[in-house]
């Protein structure tokens, strides 16, 4: 009976390790086949006008057939950027509180909240941009409201929730020893929070912070609806600009020919700079093997 049992625990452990191996090979193709769809659809773009015109030519006017993606290249990284200058603080100062400073209760209360904010609609974020932040930026800040400011602000609310878990995770994570033994040296609270508990929790931090950038990057909805909208390479924070994932949804439903495959050139530059980002992650993990 014994020897019964111990093989049906084996069959249902190769069962089961067989199964998982299974969805795993399945999840690697599917994201071979978006590889190879993407490169595919963007080939004959490139085979046309090349990778240096495409890159760095400041004019996307599909009707005169100038198809440059570089002002959308550019207000990408600047909205994101932008959204991480005025994320980060925030949420690397309230992952502190709630780890280092708050009572349990203050936990307690502030868990929902970050959960709450990270399962509202991106079109829930846009609208409050759209009706709330574009009139105030017109009426006290200057420009027409649609502008990188107006996008950065969203995307800064949107990837909070992401920083702060994973910057909460961090600054739990460090050793409780580190913290005795700082202590127990004579340091003050806010001493061992800057000198012992921060540094040992960077890697952690870094990891969110890149996270978040690849959120704020990724984000199409609530962008559209409150960056403008505008093809150029700004001079100001107040200048609408468009975003390479907000010049794919705009332009994809009439799009042909060329054009068409100029818009998989966007996709792919997106990835690529997703990939740039996972190998970051990547290479902090394994230099400070985390």
């Amino acid at each position: 009976m014994k020897t019964e049992s111990l093989e049906v625990s084996d069959l249902k452990e190769k069962l089961i390790e067989k199964g998982l191996l299974s969805i795993t090979l399945i999840s690697v193709m599917m994201i071979l086949l978006i590889i190879i769809f993407l490169l595919s659809e963007a080939v004959p773009a490139f085979n046309q006008f090349g990778m240096i015109e495409i890159f760095l030519n400041h004019q996307w006017i599909p009707d005169l057939n100038l198809f440059g993606i570089m002002p959308m290249f550019i207000s990408s990284l600047l909205v994101s950027f932008l959204a991480l200058v005025l994320a980060v603080p925030l949420s690397i100062a309230t992952a502190i509180y709630i780890e280092e400073l708050s009572s349990m209760k203050v936990k307690e209360l502030f868990k929902p909240v970050i959960q709450t904010l990270s399962g509202i609609p991106s079109v829930v974020y846009g609208f409050f941009g759209l009706t709330v932040l574009v009139p105030f930026i017109r009426d006290y800040v200057g420009g027409d409201g649609f502008s990188i400011l107006a996008a950065s602000i969203v995307l800064a609310i949107m990837i909070l929730p992401t920083i702060i878990t994973l910057s909460q995770d961090a600054i739990r994570n460090v050793p409780f020893e580190y913290k005795q033994a700082s202590l127990g040296l004579g340091a003050s609270h806010f001493q061992t929070i800057s000198k012992i508990i921060i540094p040992a929790a960077l890697p952690g931090i870094l990891t969110g912070i890149i996270l978040g950038f690849g959120r704020a990057i990724g984000e199409t909805l609530a962008v559209l609806m409150v960056v403008g909208n505008v093809a150029q390479i700004p001079s100001s924070v107040l200048d609408p600009v468009r975003t390479l994932t907000s010049n794919i949804a705009l332009e994809m439903a009439y799009a042909m020919d060329i054009h068409y495959n100029m818009l998989f050139v966007n996709g792919v530059t997106l990835f690529a700079i997703i990939v740039v980002l996972m190998a970051l992650i990547n290479y902090i993990q394994h230099k400070w093997g985390c």
